[in-house]
């Protein structure tokens, strides 16, 4: 439980206490834990979304307040460790400079333009989902992000230097717990888009491909993994995978 526990003290601000002392392997169990929170959250948003078109509300505005609601749950970390990547990745430094522009709190050019996309296009596809009757892709899009970041520990990534939390969670996922939930994953994306069995399953292997591809070129730009990229492989493979099952296929 202590896994648990950990996972949505970490991951949201729901009033749920971690242990007092954590180390690799609490740590270990709470990233095995992530998507159990993505899905309770990927439930809440998918939700959300329903209540507010109930009320009247556009799917438009249902979208921009469900990825607002989704932020403000998760403390903004994600969008942050997103903001934060692109900056670095946008430098022309050595990894230790890029580290230091991560670390220094700001958001730059690429931080701004990287949120804005992907706020702009999880809520829009949150909206056309919505309005085609596709309310599972919602929340099976919000659980694969977390699903991401269990792929993003696996062993065979090193901590960046300086990073406290990538120090605790890197390297902690064994193939027996990363390939069930990628599994799991590829599976709910059957069931996220009626009559199009297939274009969900699509749409949660691009947003983990592509998730994985950002992890291993940001491991080896920044010389290691953070927190801040494991933000960064959350929103990305979230946003990639509403984008592709909101498709409208022929």
């Amino acid at each position: 439980m202590n896994g648990i526990r950990l996972a949505f003290s970490w991951l949201t601000v729901l009033p749920v206490a971690g242990p007092d002392e954590v180390d690799r392997a609490v740590a270990a169990r709470a990233i095995a834990m992530a998507p159990v929170v993505g899905i309770v959250l990927g439930a809440a948003a998918a939700g959300l979304m329903w209540v507010l078109g109930v009320a009247g509300a556009s799917f438009a505005v249902a979208g921009l307040i469900v990825v607002g609601a989704l932020a403000l749950i998760t403390r903004g970390m994600h969008l942050d460790g997103l903001a934060d990547t692109f900056d670095g990745l946008g430098s022309y430094g050595p990894p230790e400079r890029a580290r230091e522009i991560m670390k220094s709190g700001g958001a730059g050019p690429f931080g701004v333009a990287a949120m804005i996309f992907a706020i702009g296009l999880q809520a829009f596809s949150c909206a056309s989902l919505a309005g085609s009757g596709r309310w599972v892709a919602i929340g099976a899009a919000v659980a694969t992000g977390r699903v991401a970041v269990v792929l993003a520990c696996r062993r065979g990534y090193e901590p960046a230097p300086g990073s406290g939390f990538g120090a605790l969670v890197a390297g902690t996922q064994s193939p027996r717990v990363a390939v069930p939930w990628a599994v799991i994953a590829l599976a709910a994306g059957f069931f996220a888009v009626p009559g199009r069995w297939w274009l969900g399953i699509l749409a949660a292997a691009i947003g983990l491909i592509a998730a994985g591809i950002l992890v291993r070129h940001c491991v080896t730009r920044f010389g290691g993994l953070n927190g801040d990229i494991l933000g960064a492989a959350l929103e990305l493979s979230t946003t990639l995978t509403l984008v592709v099952a909101a498709f409208v296929v022929r």
